[in-house]
């Protein structure tokens, strides 16, 4: 029987892969993927919201991506979004849509870009040990109290551990891969 403190360490493990995963599809590589686009806020009609939720987005070439608002009064506004984020690209609209292309990474920028996925997989391993410390803390508060035996703790941690080194090996080959993709010329 899985102890349910190991299974909630569990899915607080899995949704740090999950964020680690979206931060690492809006990193640009050189190829245009819609989720290039997910932290861009628009303001449209006083509230802020996604781009993904005012327009159909498509990538048609794999350094092109077209935005076609289902509103094209929102068109202006998609605009200044894209101009405000941190993206660097600039957006061409011809009045029905907004063509963005994505230009080629220089080695300088792939470099960086690299270094950005490496700090953003250790942010990661830091959230799944921390998951990690705090399960063993509860362990160990429970075996204090005497509802824990020293056999059943060191069984808890030796569990908690093996999912911690699982997790922290699927984030090793997210980084590779998305490393790979970077430096892919």
């Amino acid at each position: 029987m899985v102890n349910p403190r190991v299974r909630e360490a569990e899915a607080n493990m899995k949704k740090t892969l999950e964020v680690i995963k979206k931060e690492f599809a809006g990193l640009r590589a050189g190829r245009a993927t819609p989720a290039l686009l997910d932290k861009v806020m628009v303001s449209y009609y006083g509230s802020l919201m996604p781009v993904n939720q005012l327009a159909n987005i498509s990538a048609p070439e794999p350094r092109l991506l077209v935005i076609q608002p289902w509103d094209k009064a929102a068109l202006p506004e998609i605009e200044k979004a894209i101009l405000k984020s941190d993206l660097g690209i600039n957006p061409a609209s011809d009045g029905t849509v907004i063509r963005l292309v994505i230009p080629q990474l220089t080695q300088e920028r792939r470099t960086e870009l690299v270094k950005v996925v490496r700090k953003k997989a250790e942010e990661g391993r830091v959230a799944v040990r921390n998951i990690r410390r705090e399960t063993n803390d509860l362990f160990k508060q429970q075996q204090k109290k005497g509802e824990l035996s020293e056999d059943e703790l060191r069984r808890l941690q030796e569990e908690v551990q093996k999912l911690t080194d699982k997790y922290i090996k699927e984030i090793d080959q997210l980084v590779a891969n998305k490393e790979q993709e970077i430096m892919q010329v």
